[in-house]
């Protein structure tokens, strides 16, 4: 059987939820049109995502370079936690939370230039939050919202097996049957909640160990992690009203590029403008000495006029 174009499937996963019904009976009435009974059906199969999935989509299908890291980020977690490596883990961790943050902070960005899209205050950033989240604990998850695809909004705390029931992948093709529980994958996932329930016994031993000696930078992080919670607060309520907030610019190379052609764009209308000052103030100051040239001269006239007057007295 013939698969949908995957431009078909991501111009319609990009279109916004409550125009979703619309945009694909429109491209089912086109297929049926072209005589593509077939491909009809399969497009007339595709669902509608929810807000958070679909805030979710366009991340991957506009930012596919930035969905990409979360992969390498989740192997990276997944590793410390075999090797029980706390310290590691620890690290990894608050990277996993910025990444998140960094995320988040991509979709209220993208979201603010949709068409269609909620206000700021509407966004349902807790639910794209979470299914960030899974994706970083279950490779699966990461795929699919790599696909771009999603229907629904993953919710999971902490790192293990992922409820499947709550996505799906849009391939094209017919839906899927619900399959059979997976029982290696659910030992699997046993078995991983015991490394992490080890690895947490691990650090948590080690925390206190180490604890006198981290005092000091335990509480130079906590104000840290406050400035950055505040922050993270104002940016987000500039956003909100509508203000690019350039402190919230992401720390990756792909986006210290585009924040030096920013900053070039902004030094060349900033020297146009300093040229345009200096010439007005070249002609201001001209000007000026037309006019006092003028007064002089009017008060030298009415000097030799009062001095006829007295001779004629």
């Amino acid at each position: 059987m013939p698969t949908l174009s995957s431009e078909l499937v991501q111009r319609l996963y990009r279109t916004p939820p409550e125009k979703f019904v619309a945009a694909r009976d429109a491209a089912v009435a086109e297929a049926r049109r072209a005589g593509d009974a077939a491909g009809a059906r399969q497009i007339a199969r595709l669902k509608r995502p929810t807000v958070a999935a679909w805030l979710v989509n366009l991340l991957a299908l506009e930012r596919p370079e930035l969905v990409a890291d979360l992969a390498q980020l989740a192997e990276a977690l997944r590793t410390a936690q075999r090797d029980l490596k706390g310290p590691k883990l620890r690290e990894l961790s608050a990277q996993r939370r910025a990444v998140v943050a960094a995320l988040v902070a991509e979709v209220r960005r993208i979201a603010a230039r949709t068409p269609d899209a909620p206000s700021g205050g509407k966004l349902p950033l807790g639910e794209v939050e979470a299914t960030l989240n899974a994706a970083l604990a279950d490779a699966e998850v990461a795929e699919q919202v790599r696909a771009g695809t999603l229907l629904r909004a993953v919710h999971y705390a902490g790192f293990g097996e992922v409820p499947r029931p709550q996505l799906r992948l849009v391939t094209g093709g017919a839906e899927e049957p619900p399959r059979a529980p997976d029982r290696a994958a659910e030992r699997a996932g046993e078995r991983r909640a015991r490394d992490e329930r080890a690895a947490e016994r691990a650090a948590r031993a080690e925390r206190e160990k180490r604890r006198r000696a981290l005092e000091r930078e335990l509480a130079s992080a906590r104000t840290e992690l406050g400035r950055a919670e505040k922050e993270l607060d104002g940016a987000t309520a500039a956003e909100r009203d509508g203000v690019a907030a350039l402190d919230e610019i992401e720390a990756e190379l792909a986006e210290l590029e585009r924040r030096r052609a920013a900053a070039e764009q902004e030094l060349s209308r900033s020297r146009l403008a300093r040229r345009g000052a200096e010439r007005s103030l070249t002609a201001a100051r001209r000007r000026a000495g037309e006019v006092e040239a003028a007064i002089e001269a009017l008060d030298a006239e009415e000097e030799d006029v009062a001095g006829g007057d007295g001779e004629a007295h």
